[in-house]
C-alpha cells in the first residue's frame, strides 16, 4: 500500500492505495521558484513584451486603475501589489490617483475584509477599492458590439483611468482556452449581459480547454477588449504560480502579446503527458479556495476528464464549504436533470450559473463522478453527483463501475495540471 495526503479545504485528506493499481501521480513540471519577487517584477515592468517600458507609459499625475483577482482566484496579489504601487509612486503617481477594481465577473461582491486580504493591509489603506458588480448597470459604460453580438459594457472605474494595469495569473480554462489576459477585462469587469452573451458561445465544440485562436469565446473576448483598448491604455502584469503558490515567472507588457507568451509557459509547466487513460482518476482541487464550491470545483473535473477512459470514474476531493456556489446552477439541474435537457434549455435561453450545469453534465457522458466532500448529500444528488466522506468509500463505489482490476491515475494538483495523451 502507498499512502497519500491531498489538499482538501483548509486541510488534507489521507488515503492509501495498493501499488499494483496505481499508474502514477501527475504533477506539474518542477521548476525553481523566483528567488527575488521584487527584482523579477521590476525587470518585467522595465523589459516588457511588445510594449514600451513602464516608465515610458506612466507620467506624473496620471490616474491608474489596477484590475485584481477576487477571492476565488489564487494570485498572491498581496505579494506584488505593494511593489507595483510603490513603483508608480516613484514614477510620480500619488496614492490618491490610483485605485483597485476587483474582477468579479458574475461572482458575488467581496467584503472589505476580503479585499484587504487580497491586496494586503498596506495597499488597502492607501488605495480606494471597488467591486465590479455586474448587476449594477449604471456602473458600466458602453463600447460597442462584437461580431458575435456581444454588447461590451465595462466598469466605469476602469474607464476613467489613464492607464489600466491588468494583474492576475494564467492557468488552463475549460471553455476559453486559458485564463488571464483579456479575461481580466471581459468578463472580469464587464456587465452581466456582456458576460452572458460571451459565455453563451461556450456551447460551441471549439470552446475548449487549451484552445485560443478559433475558440469563439476567446475571439469574442479579445474583440471586446480591443474596443476598449482603442480609447484606453492597458498594461499586463501576470504571474505563473506552482502548486505551492510560489511565483515561477512574471509576464508583463502588451495585454494581448504578453498573455500569449504566458500561455506557452503554462503549457510547458502545467501540461503533463500520459501514455494511456485510466479506469479511475483521483484529483484534488488543491484545497481552499479552489474547492470552495461546485462552481469552482468544476474546473478540476475538466482537467481530470482528460485522463479517464470512457465509462471510467473520476473521484474529486473538494470540501465545498459554500455548497454549489450558484442558485442558478441548482435550479437548472432541478428543472433539467440530464445532460441533454440542460444543453437544449441553454441553447434556447443561456443563463449565467446554469451554464455551469452544462459544463458539469457534459463531462458525465464520459465518466462517473464521485465527490469526496462535505457537500450536503441531498444537494450532491440533485447536482447528479455521488458524494461520500472519504476516498476509501469512493473507491468502493468506483469498483461497481470498473471492477476490481482497475488502474488509477492520481492528480494531487488537479486544478492546475492538464493530462495530455501522448500520440
Amino acid at each position: 500500500m502507498t499512502d497519500y495526503k491531498y489538499k482538501y479545504g483548509h486541510g488534507y485528506k489521507e488515503f492509501s492505495l495498493p501499488e499494483k493499481h496505481v499508474l502514477g501521480e501527475l504533477k506539474m513540471k518542477q521548476m525553481p521558484p523566483l528567488e527575488n519577487l521584487k527584482a523579477a517584477a521590476l525587470d518585467a515592468l522595465y523589459h516588457p513584451i511588445a510594449s514600451a517600458p513602464i516608465d515610458e507609459l506612466v507620467q506624473p499625475g496620471m490616474k491608474i486603475a489596477f484590475i485584481c483577482n477576487d477571492s476565488t482566484r489564487v494570485a498572491n496579489t498581496h505579494s506584488f501589489m505593494p511593489i507595483l504601487v510603490n513603483e508608480m509612486n516613484k514614477l510620480g503617481v500619488k496614492d490618491e490617483d490610483m485605485h483597485i477594481v476587483f474582477a468579479l465577473g458574475t461572482h458575488r461582491c467581496m467584503s472589505h475584509e476580503e479585499m484587504v486580504e487580497q491586496v494586503g493591509e498596506d495597499v488597502a489603506k492607501r488605495l480606494k477599492m471597488y467591486n465590479s458588480d455586474c448587476h449594477v448597470q449604471d456602473d458600466f459604460e458602453y463600447f460597442g458590439e462584437t461580431e458575435h453580438g456581444t454588447p461590451v459594457w465595462l466598469n466605469k472605474h476602469v474607464c476613467d483611468a489613464d492607464l489600466v494595469i491588468l494583474t492576475g495569473t494564467v492557468v488552463y480554462h475549460f471553455f476559453s482556452g486559458f485564463g488571464g489576459g483579456r479575461k481580466a477585462v471581459l468578463p472580469g469587469v464587464a456587465a452581466m449581459e456582456t458576460v452572458r452573451k460571451n459565455h453563451s458561445l461556450m456551447m460551441s465544440p471549439e470552446a475548449k480547454l487549451g484552445k485560443l485562436h478559433g475558440n469563439p469565446v476567446y475571439d469574442d473576448q479579445v474583440e471586446g477588449v480591443r474596443l476598449f483598448a482603442k480609447e484606453h491604455k492597458m498594461f499586463l502584469f501576470h504571474s505563473i504560480l506552482d502548486a505551492q503558490k510560489q511565483f515561477l515567472k512574471i509576464f508583463a507588457g502588451d495585454w494581448y502579446e504578453a498573455h500569449l507568451e504566458a500561455c506557452k509557459f503554462v503549457e510547458q509547466v502545467y501540461g503533463v503527458p500520459i501514455s494511456e487513460p485510466a479506469d479511475v482518476v483521483i484529483a484534488s482541487c488543491g484545497g481552499y479556495p479552489k474547492d470552495i464550491n461546485i462552481y469552482q470545483l468544476q474546473k478540476t473535473m475538466d482537467n481530470a476528464w482528460c485522463a479517464v477512459k470512457d465509462g471510467g470514474v473520476i473521484i474529486i476531493l473538494g470540501e465545498c464549504e459554500e455548497g454549489s456556489g450558484s442558485a442558478a446552477l441548482e435550479k437548472a439541474l432541478e428543472e433539467n436533470p440530464s445532460p441533454d435537457a440542460i444543453k437544449a434549455e441553454l441553447e434556447k435561453n443561456f443563463v449565467i450559473g446554469a451554464h455551469k450545469a452544462f459544463a458539469i453534465t457534459r463531462l458525465m457522458k464520459k465518466a462517473h463522478f464521485i465527490l469526496v466532500s462535505a457537500l450536503d448529500k441531498e444537494l450532491a444528488q440533485k447536482l447528479l453527483f455521488e458524494s461520500v466522506d472519504d476516498v476509501d468509500a469512493a473507491m468502493k463505489l468506483a469498483e461497481k463501475y470498473v471492477g476490481k482490476d482497475y488502474k488509477v491515475l492520481l492528480m494531487p494538483q488537479g486544478s492546475l495540471t492538464v493530462p495530455v495523451l501522448k500520440k
